[in-house]
């Protein structure tokens, strides 16, 4: 690669020359006794950028802990060494560059090194966060860092150090492009982070790309750019919003307490069998399981995708899940047993020390060829009233449950019968919030996940006061209301019903609104940034 590197550079010295420059150039090189064409050894180096000399302890070497064969493939790279002139005068002027993704599966007994050299370290992160601290660090002071990476460090859990490290750094510009295809042949969601080495300022500016329909990227950044108060970040998730929309941000999230204490940390995950097209079943597949063995009704349960999950909608599931639980005594259910025989290769959990070549089956874990590969310890939560909540969708689309539906793994569950507490979720005003945060996917999609929603600050209610009570009250009335005019939608048949249940759930919905800015205490210029945002 660097030998092709080095060629590619060349040929591109010699664009636009002709035979007769070339010859002339050659003469007077070879009068000089100099070089035609510049000396690239000393610009273009093979090595570990991440992994320095010291990963070769001594101890190790002694012990014969390293062979030759592993020093050739680990390539430790020291950058004084290898770029001592750079390095003398206090590092680099510049750092670009489109680092390697590499996801941390793959980082093997590389891990070890990494946690004690970077302070972005963490367990689970891409490979590209440390190519950001160690192009930041390769800088002299003054000197200037580009990457375009991944932009999920601003929203991961795997982010956190980075983001934490960052806040101490002088970023200048982040140009965010969101969920553009930025890339043809990769799915990826990417930004450009500028820093200067210098101490952090107050504000960067930020540029969030809504087309990749622009001429030139610098001018439509010019044009588009706003400031972002660095002060306000830290290893929480970062939301490039301008200073307006960041305080108003920062005084709703100070409202009240997240949803993960207002309903005691009772959200959980759908469920996740490790091979679907075994345990999820059709209505026909059903009926023919129980008219075999009537006992087969105990572990089939009614069963939605996250994509069947529409807001304030009554749920109809046309699937269901064989739910053979962990410890299920599958000779019990001779009927499910034979069933699920047919995918018994594919279901059969891989062993912990296997050496074979690809596995054919599920992954490793505790669990019985015929049983749902997760513990779902929870899974009574299922059976109760509960709020369930689609995986990716583009707006707010929370539903109530009193049927007890089971959920697949693009879902999560909110084990609650709170109906003010839907009304909340459902709203503009949290969902503003949550797509402030959450991670985007392609087509104006947002993640609702666990991470996202469980961080939403939920108003709670002063029963002492009545004024508070009689909010509480009418929250609950109007939801009432949206749920039962759903009810009524899905069983209308005539165009002109329908069109009177739409115009009365619209209504209901801006009442909902209404009173959801009139709790978080919202005024008229922040009520136009929330209905802006939509």
């Amino acid at each position: 690669a660097v030998e092709v590197t080095k060629l590619s550079l060349l040929l591109k010295v010699l664009e636009g020359e002709n035979e007769q420059s070339l010859a002339t150039q050659l003469t007077m090189s070879l009068r000089e006794q100099e070089r035609v064409l510049p000396d690239l050894g000393q610009n273009i180096r093979c090595g570990n950028s991440l992994i320095g000399p010291d990963y070769y302890r001594e101890p190790q070497l002694r012990l014969g802990l390293v062979d030759e064969e592993e020093m050739h493939r680990i390539n430790a790279f020291d950058w004084a060494e290898g770029f001592p002139q750079a390095m003398a005068a206090g590092g680099f002027d510049a750092v670009i560059g489109n680092p390697p993704y590499v996801r941390q599966e793959l980082l093997g007994e590389q891990k070890t090194y990494l946690k004690t050299q970077y302070r972005t370290y963490q367990g689970t992160a891409d490979l590209y966060v440390y190519f950001i601290e160690l192009g930041v660090k390769l800088l002299r002071p003054g000197g200037l860092f580009s990457y375009i990476v991944a932009n999920k460090w601003m929203r991961a859990n795997y982010g956190k150090p980075l983001r934490q490290w960052l806040t101490q750094q002088c970023i200048e510009e982040i140009i965010d492009f969101g969920d553009l295809p930025v890339f043809q042949t990769a799915t990826t969601y990417p930004c450009i982070l500028r820093v200067r080495k210098a101490p952090p300022r107050e504000t960067f500016t930020a540029v969030q790309v809504e087309t990749l329909g622009f001429a030139d990227l610098s001018e439509y950044a010019r044009e588009h750019r706003y400031p972002v108060n660095q002060q306000a970040l830290g290893e929480d998730i970062w939301s490039l919003a301008d200073t307006h929309t960041q305080a108003l941000l920062t005084k709703i999230q100070q409202t009240g307490m997240t949803l993960n204490e207002y309903v005691q940390g009772k959200i959980f995950y759908g469920i996740k069998t490790g091979y679907n097209e075994a345990f999820v079943i059709d209505v026909e597949t059903r009926d023919r399981l129980i008219a075999q063995d009537p006992r087969s009704t105990e572990l089939i349960k009614p069963f939605l995708a996250g994509r069947d999950v529409k807001r304030y909608q009554t749920l109809t599931p046309d699937k269901y899940l064989i739910f053979t639980r962990r410890g299920v005594n599958i000779q019990n259910y001779p009927a499910i047993k034979s069933y699920l025989s047919q995918f018994k290769q594919r279901l059969m959990p891989k062993p912990r020390d296997w050496k074979g070549g690809e596995w054919t089956g599920r992954k490793p874990g505790p669990y019985e060829w015929y049983e749902i590969q997760d513990t779902v310890a929870y899974h009574k939560e299922f059976e109760k009233p509960k709020i369930i909540v689609p995986a990716i969708v583009k707006t707010a689309s929370y539903v109530y449950d009193t049927n007890g539906l089971y959920s697949n793994d693009k879902t999560c569950i909110i084990a609650t019968d709170d109906l003010y507490l839907l009304g909340l979720l459902n709203s503009k005003t949290l969902d503003f919030v949550l797509h402030s945060s959450a991670s985007t996917k392609r087509g104006g999609y947002f993640e609702y996940k666990p991470m996202y929603v469980a961080a939403l600050p939920i108003r709670t209610v002063n029963f002492d006061d009545p004024a508070d009570v009689a909010r509480h009250e009418r929250m609950v009335a109007l939801v009432e209301r949206m749920l039962a005019l759903h009810r009524r939608l899905a069983g209308a048949q005539l165009p002109q019903e329908r069109r009177l249940l739409q115009q009365q759930i619209e209504v209901t919905e801006k009442a909902i609104d209404a009173l959801v800015y009139e709790l978080y205490g919202l005024t008229a210029e922040e009520i136009a940034i929330v209905e802006g945002a939509g």
